[in-house]
C-alpha cells in the first residue's frame, strides 16, 4: 500500500512538472519568435515609401497622358510627342520596379508566415501529446476515492497539506495546458488566414506586373514608330536644331549682358556708398577736432582698401539685404517648387545626343520642362524682375534676380510682370508658349553671377 501511494505521488509530480515546463517552454518560444521578428534588418525602402512612389508614378503618368493627348492632336509626329513617350517609359519602368519591390516584400512576408504556421503546427502537436499524457495520469485518480486515499495516506499533517497543494497545482497545470492548446490553435488559424491572403496578394501583383510589362512593350513600340516617322523629317529637324542654336546663342548673350550690367551697377552703387561713408566719417572727425568739414567731391576716388572691396567684376556686390536674399536662395537648393505645377523634364542640362539625328549633339544651358497648354509659369523664389525681353525661338523671356543668383524663364506666351518689379515665391510671371506642333515647353535656367548651374539639382524631386 505504501509503495502504491509513493508511486502515485511520483506520477502526479512527474506529469505536473511536464505540464508546467510545457507552458513555460511555449511562453519562451513565443518571446523568442517576437524578438526574432523585431530584430530583422530594416529594408532599404519601407512599404510606405513604395506606396508614395506608386502614387507619384500614377500622377506622373496622368500628367504625361494629358500632355500626350495635346501633342497628338497634330497628325504628324513631333519631338514633343517623342519626349512624352520617353517620359511615360521612364515612369512605367519605375512602376514595374515598384511592383517588383512589393513582390519581394510579399515573398519575405510569405516566408515569415509559413515559418510561423510550421512553428504553430509543431507546438500544437507537442502540446496535444503532453496533454494526452496528463489526461492519462489523471485517469489513474479520476475518482474522489483515489484522491482521498492519496491524501489520507499521508504520514503527517504537513505532508497531507503538501499533497493537497500538489493536486491543486496539477489541476491548474491541466487547465493551463488546455488554454495553451486553444491559444496555439487560434494562432495557427490566424496565420493560415494571413498566409492565404498573402498568396492572393502575390497572385494579384504578378498579374499586375504582367500587364504593366505588356504596357511597357507597347510604349517602346510606340516610341520606335515615332522615331521612324521623325527620321523621315531629317531636313526639317536639322533646320530646327540650327534655329534652336541661334536662339540659345542670343539668349546667352542677353543673359551675359544683363549680368555684366548688374555687376557693374552694383559695383557703382557700392563705390558710391563707400564714398558717402568716407565723407561722413571725415566730417565727423573734423567736427570732433573743431575744424571745418572737408568739401565732398563726387569724383573723388575711394580709398585703396575700399576699391579692393567693390571693384570685383566677376560677381554682384551685395548689400546686406541682398546678401540675406542670396544666402536664403542658396540654402533652399533641392527644395524649390517647380516653375510649372505640372510637367516633366523633356531635355536635361548640358550636352546630349539628339534623340533622332545621328551624330548631332545639342547643348542646353538649363532644362526644358514640357507641360500643358496655357500652364502658368511661376517664380521659384522671391526677387526683383531684372528684365523682360523677346528673342526669336525663345519667345518672351523673364529674368529674375535673387542677390547674386538669377533665374531665367523663356518660351513664355504671355508675361504678367514688369522690369524692376519685386515678386514673391510662386508668383505667376506668365504662361507657357505652345508651338505649331502642339508642344508646350518652358526653358528654365539658373545662374550664379556669370556661372551657369544645373537647375535640376535645385528643384524638388518629383
Amino acid at each position: 500500500m505504501n509503495v502504491n501511494r509513493a508511486g502515485l505521488l511520483y506520477l502526479f509530480l512527474f506529469f505536473f512538472l511536464i505540464g508546467l515546463n510545457s507552458v513555460e517552454a511555449q511562453q519562451k518560444k513565443t518571446t523568442r519568435s517576437t524578438a526574432k521578428t523585431a530584430t530583422k534588418k530594416a529594408p532599404v525602402k519601407s512599404k510606405a515609401q513604395l506606396e508614395r512612389e506608386k502614387n507619384a508614378n500614377l500622377k506622373r503618368i496622368q500628367e504625361a497622358n494629358r500632355i500626350l493627348k495635346q501633342t497628338t492632336q497634330k497628325k504628324e509626329a513631333s519631338l514633343g510627342q517623342l519626349n512624352v513617350i520617353k517620359e511615360k517609359i521612364t515612369v512605367q519602368t519605375g512602376v514595374i520596379k515598384n511592383i517588383s519591390s512589393e513582390i519581394t516584400y510579399l515573398n519575405r512576408d510569405l516566408r515569415t508566415t509559413e515559418e510561423k504556421v510550421a512553428d504553430a503546427q509543431t507546438d500544437l502537436q507537442r502540446l496535444k501529446k503532453e496533454y494526452a499524457r496528463l489526461i492519462y495520469a489523471a485517469s489513474k485518480t479520476a475518482n474522489s476515492y483515489n484522491k482521498l486515499m492519496f491524501l489520507f495516506a499521508s504520514d503527517s499533517f504537513n505532508q497531507m497539506m503538501r499533497r493537497m497543494s500538489y493536486l491543486r497545482q496539477y489541476t491548474e497545470a491541466r487547465k493551463k495546458q488546455a488554454a495553451a492548446i486553444e491559444e496555439v490553435q487560434q494562432r495557427l488559424s490566424n496565420q493560415v488566414n494571413i498566409l492565404n491572403s498573402q498568396k492572393q496578394q502575390k497572385k494579384s501583383l504578378l498579374n499586375v506586373q504582367l500587364k504593366e510589362n505588356k504596357n511597357l512593350l507597347s510604349m517602346h513600340d510606340q516610341q520606335d514608330q515615332v522615331i521612324q516617322q521623325l527620321s523621315l523629317q531629317e531636313q526639317s529637324l536639322k533646320q530646327e536644331v540650327e534655329r534652336r542654336r541661334q536662339a540659345v546663342r542670343q539668349l546667352d548673350r542677353l543673359i551675359a549682358d544683363l549680368v555684366r550690367e548688374e555687376i557693374a551697377r552694383a559695383a557703382r552703387a557700392a563705390e558710391a556708398a563707400a564714398r558717402a561713408k568716407a565723407a561722413r566719417e571725415a566730417a565727423a572727425a573734423a567736427a570732433k577736432a573743431g575744424k571745418p568739414a572737408p568739401t565732398p567731391s563726387a569724383s573723388a576716388p575711394a580709398s585703396t582698401k575700399t576699391k579692393a572691396n567693390v571693384s570685383r567684376t566677376d560677381r554682384v556686390t551685395l548689400t546686406p539685404e541682398a546678401a540675406v536674399l542670396s544666402n536664403s536662395f542658396a540654402g533652399n537648393k533641392g527644395r524649390f517648387a517647380w516653375p510649372v505645377e505640372r510637367g516633366f523634364i523633356s531635355q536635361r542640362f548640358g550636352r546630349q545626343a539628339h534623340p533622332v539625328l545621328k551624330g548631332v549633339v545639342v547643348e542646353n544651358r538649363g532644362i526644358d520642362i514640357q507641360t500643358g497648354a496655357n500652364e502658368n509659369v511661376r517664380a521659384i523664389f522671391g526677387g526683383k524682375v531684372l528684365a523682360v525681353q523677346t528673342i526669336p525661338g525663345m519667345n518672351n523671356i523673364v529674368m529674375v534676380q535673387h542677390g547674386e543668383y538669377f533665374t531665367v524663364y523663356a518660351k513664355l506666351r504671355t508675361v504678367s510682370v514688369t522690369e524692376g518689379q519685386e515678386i514673391s515665391t510662386k508668383q505667376t510671371i506668365g504662361t507657357v508658349y505652345t508651338d505649331a506642333e502642339g508642344t508646350s515647353e518652358l526653358q528654365f535656367q539658373i545662374w550664379k553671377n556669370q556661372t551657369n548651374l544645373n537647375p535640376q539639382g535645385w528643384l524638388m524631386p518629383k
